[in-house]
């Protein structure tokens, strides 16, 4: 169980693993024109190289959490990343495609295991008054590794080929497999859960969802991922066309800087799922402000600002809710799941709407996602609350 003390240096390598799980998407993303140059005719199946890491969370996310728990999480982990190196390597001699695809179906398994682990021992690795702080900072693992791709990684790319990208990557990633195998405790989380089996995993996917503790964090998360990737990818179509690359540069970053600042601070003042709550109603008034002003810089940047607390509680809300790393895993499981599903099906659903309605459909999409997240949260909190009555 987390003690009095936060073990800061541990946090920080396990965040670093995150940023290089976050770019096992971010790699290929960036790289995606030089790979539809290399691989020449391959059309809409190289499609799949960016998607099926995706797919994998979306159909193994909990599973994912189950299986982490029972083989341990430091071993999980370290294995993950190994894997991770090696599958790296192996792209740096750019395949053929089909090999290229099958790899990153590997590649997703050893996605998914770090993002389930590592959350799961930095709230064990922190101290309950730091726990706002250490799971606000995971959350940006994402935002900061995409900036870091783009600033660096398409620099290398460009200049050494697609392949020095994936090899530096691969680098990165045994890099933080022997760092974490050297600072990590073997004897931080006992390993837990029962024999693996179909009908297990299909009772546990029954069991979480249901569970008003274990499966908040992934339906509000859902709703979040689901807005956040289709309103990077489409809105800026609206904007005037020198305003659109900086509002895409800085609508991560500052949605990362109102999670490290006012949502770290809302965090030590309220609980979790108040500030998820909170976050979803001033998206909502954002959302119409972008309506409103579709050609204006500042509602893009508004809205990114009130995504950013959720982005952190929405982590946060895991310890706070389920004690236990067993448990933790499993939340941790389902909001990997939940969010692939999000950015799976966010972006062609924002997309359908806005051909048929313009900038209505955006509007009709914002209020239904932050909607639903804010009376999510609110449905599930009176369950909770009548669990205790």
């Amino acid at each position: 169980m987390p003690g009095t003390r936060t073990n800061w240096l541990v946090v920080l390598s396990l965040w670093a693993a995150g940023l290089g799980a976050a770019a096992q998407f971010g790699k290929v993303s960036v790289s995606f024109q030089m790979l539809a140059e290399h691989y020449g005719t391959a059309g809409a199946l190289l499609g799949f190289a960016v998607s099926l890491v995706g797919f994998v969370g979306i159909l193994f996310g909990v599973t994912a959490g189950l299986i982490v728990s029972r083989i341990g999480y430091r071993r999980a982990l370290i294995a993950a990343l190994a894997l991770g190196a090696a599958v790296s390597a192996w792209q740096a001699l750019l395949p053929p495609l089909g090999l290229f695809l099958a790899s990153r179906v590997v590649e997703g398994a050893s996605h998914l295991a770090i993002v389930v682990a590592a959350p799961t021992l930095i709230a064990q690795l922190s101290a309950e008054r730091h726990r706002g702080f250490t799971l606000s900072l995971w959350s940006t693992f994402f935002g900061v590794a995409f900036a870091l791709l783009v600033w660096l990684g398409l620099p290398l790319a460009r200049a050494w080929g697609t392949g020095a990208l994936y090899a530096a990557h691969g680098a990165y990633m045994a890099a933080m497999a022997g760092l974490v195998a050297v600072l990590l405790p073997r004897d931080l989380v006992a390993r837990g859960g029962s024999a693996i089996s179909l009908r297990s995993v299909l009772r546990d996917h029954i069991r979480i969802y249901r569970s008003p503790h274990l499966s908040a964090p992934a339906l509000g998360w859902v709703c979040y991922a689901g807005s956040w990737v289709a309103i990077l990818t489409l809105m800026p179509r609206f904007l005037p066309p020198g305003s659109r690359d900086m509002v895409v540069g800085l609508m991560p970053l500052s949605g990362i800087l109102a999670s490290m600042t006012l949502g770290v601070w809302l965090l030590r003042r309220f609980p979790a799922v108040t500030v998820i709550q909170a976050g979803f109603a001033a998206c909502l008034l954002a959302s119409l402000a972008v309506w409103a002003f579709p050609g204006q810089v500042w509602p893009y940047l508004a809205l990114a600002l009130a995504l950013g607390p959720v982005q952190g509680a929405s982590f946060a809300a895991i310890p706070q809710l389920n004690t236990g790393a067993e448990a933790q895993a499993q939340a941790n499981g389902a909001l990997a799941q939940m969010g692939n599903v999000g950015t799976t099906c966010g972006t062609p659903l924002l997309a359908v709407l806005l051909a048929q309605a313009g900038i209505g459909g955006f509007l009709l999409f914002a209020i239904a996602l932050y909607s639903c997240g804010f009376l999510l949260h609110l449905l599930l909190a009176g369950r909770r609350r009548r669990q205790l009555a």
